[in-house]
């Protein structure tokens, strides 16, 4: 569909749901399922537009994948450490894990390997990347401009060593080379020096890792983070089921900030590896109940005639949440300030920018800054028609809008596919049946 016509909910939400699988864990655990000794189960896995891309590399390179849609699961057999071929052209789209992680995968191989992907991806930086690859013995050279995709990998394996990454800017770049670092010939050291987006995506990173048998010995300090990763070792093929994805869950869970009521959010709770999961305090700060169980969140506002408070949060260690609090945000009673995540400006697009954009339709004042912005809430919130900018979280965010909001329009819906592409169908379901 082109267009989505919002439906505003119809009293105080009462829901239990269910989201898909984690983005991130799944495109981490058919990394190491690729890379791996022997058969890997990968059960409750996410079937969208990212993951489908990483399964479409990993064929690409030679390793037998079997999707199973209605499980959803996946099966690999994995190739030992030892890519099957010496030459592969990867498709990446605008996924930025496909990117980051296939070229650190491919340069354990030998042969040459090109990456490249849509024209935003072009626009995404991944010099730093390059830089570490090159200094573990990767020859990687630009097609285009330099500093950036597409990429051509010569790849001879990796000799191993030492690196050292200043404030990188995306923890998704340590994570490739920690994924592909039980590959090297040698032990392989990486330091983080400064500030790291994200850090709890590199907990992710190493967590999946040890279920797949390779333990990373971490390192933290007051200037920064270093892991030791004993190579070589060879990942064990396992059967692996993923969580459900903690930021896609986010919209539901702030859903009940919105519009009042409960909503409960089955098979993700206070164990959960995701950094994401933490999104709930955030909303317990701006006025929410939450209860936390090992296996199961709930988000409750029972009285909607209390508005929510408007808070001053750094949301580096969350940054997707970012869209989802500041569309709530224009139903708190004082601004919002959001801080710490000024690599948003080269994700899927400028998402600080195009938020800014998006709530001045709906009435709000905000002021961008570098790093982040504040969100001044409307009176009365006005309805719009409202762009998503082929970004898959400026759609789903916007959706809350029109919890509250009658009239509003959300334009291409269709850019969920990314990551979610039943999003709106169970977004109806939420709301309730209209009049």
């Amino acid at each position: 569909m082109d267009e989505y016509i919002c439906q505003p909910a119809r009293g105080p939400i009462d829901a239990v749901v269910r989201v898909p699988g984690s983005k991130s864990i799944t495109n981490r655990a058919l990394v190491t399922a690729a890379l791996a000794d022997g058969h890997s189960l990968l059960t409750n896995v996410l079937l969208a537009a990212d993951t489908r891309l990483m399964i479409d590399a990993i064929r690409a390179l030679g390793i037998a994948v079997t999707v199973d849609v209605a499980g959803p699961h996946i099966e690999i057999t994995g190739c030992g450490g030892h890519l099957p071929l010496s030459e592969a052209k990867l498709s990446c789209g605008n996924a930025g894990t496909v990117m980051r992680f296939g070229a650190a995968m491919v340069a354990t191989g030998y042969g040459l390997f090109e990456l490249d992907g849509v024209e935003r991806m072009r626009e995404r930086p991944i010099a730093l990347l390059v830089g570490a690859l090159r200094s573990l013995g990767a020859g990687v050279e630009y097609l285009d401009q330099d500093g950036y995709p597409p990429i051509r990998v010569h790849a001879s394996g990796l000799r191993g060593g030492e690196i050292v990454l200043e404030a990188p800017p995306s923890s998704q770049f340590v994570s490739a080379l920690l994924l592909a670092a039980p590959c090297a010939a040698n032990d392989v050291l990486i330091e983080v020096v400064g500030p790291v987006p994200s850090v709890p995506y590199l907990s992710m990173t190493t967590s999946v890792m040890d279920r797949f048998g390779v333990g990373v010995i971490e390192q933290l300090g007051a200037e920064g983070v270093r892991f030791i990763i004993a190579a070589p070792q060879r990942y064990a093929g396992c059967t692996f089921a993923v969580e459900p994805d903690a930021s896609n869950a986010t919209y539901f869970l702030a859903a009940a900030a919105v519009a009042g009521g409960r909503v409960v959010l089955e098979g993700l709770g206070e164990r959960s590896i995701q950094g994401d999961a933490r999104f709930v305090d955030v909303l317990e700060r701006m006025g929410c109940s939450i209860v936390r169980e090992p296996h199961r969140l709930t988000v409750s506002r029972p009285d909607t005639g209390k508005a929510l408070h408007g808070i001053d949060v750094d949301l580096n260690d969350m940054p997707d949440t970012v869209q989802t609090l500041a569309v709530v945000a224009l139903f708190a009673d004082g601004p919002t300030t959001i801080r710490n995540v000024a690599n948003l400006r080269v994700k899927e697009t400028d998402r600080i920018a195009a938020l800014a954009t998006e709530l001045a339709k709906l009435g709000a004042t905000v002021e961008q800054r570098p790093d982040g912005l504040t969100i001044h809430p409307p009176a009365n919130l006005t309805a719009a028609v409202l762009d998503t900018y082929d970004d898959h979280r400026m759609a789903m965010s916007l959706a809350l809008a029109g919890l509250g909001c009658p009239g509003c329009v959300i334009r291409d819906p269709g850019c969920c596919g990314k990551t979610f592409p039943d999003f709106f169908e169970r977004w109806d379901r939420l709301a309730g049946p209209s009049s």
